[in-house]
């Protein structure tokens, strides 16, 4: 399958599904970073890390599954790893309702980008 016809192809309910859960994810990241800073810093420097880079990873995981890129399937597990660490970091700070909120929505992210990952564009 060419690009163009890959492009024009409608998105399969598991690819849908996959980019619905990495734009949560990435807003889930944003909005916990925002938790963050509102804490006046008190979130270690690894955790800030992590959802930086979950953030931006599932932003581009979206982004290039919907443009159907031929680099999605290894992006989905790159995503996949970030979405991992970010969970694990998240759930270092497990009094904070915000940071279990990211921590599930990471998971969910991953699960997801690991059957993607698994899958032919």
């Amino acid at each position: 399958m060419t690009q163009q016809s890959a492009a024009t192809t409608p998105m399969s309910k598991e690819m849908q599904d996959c980019v619905q859960a990495c734009m949560a994810c990435h807003s889930t990241c944003e909005e916990t970073m925002s938790s963050c800073l509102r804490m006046g810093g008190q979130a270690p420097t690894q955790v800030m890390g992590a959802l930086m880079d979950c953030a931006d990873m599932t932003r581009m995981c979206a982004d290039m599954m919907m443009r159907r890129s031929p680099l999605a399937t290894e992006m989905c597990a790159m995503c996949a790893q970030a979405c991992d660490l970010c969970a694990e970091a998240c759930m270092s700070m497990p009094d904070d309702a915000q940071m279990m909120r990211c921590a599930e929505s990471c998971r969910r992210c991953a699960e997801s980008c690991r059957a993607m990952a698994g899958a032919t564009m």
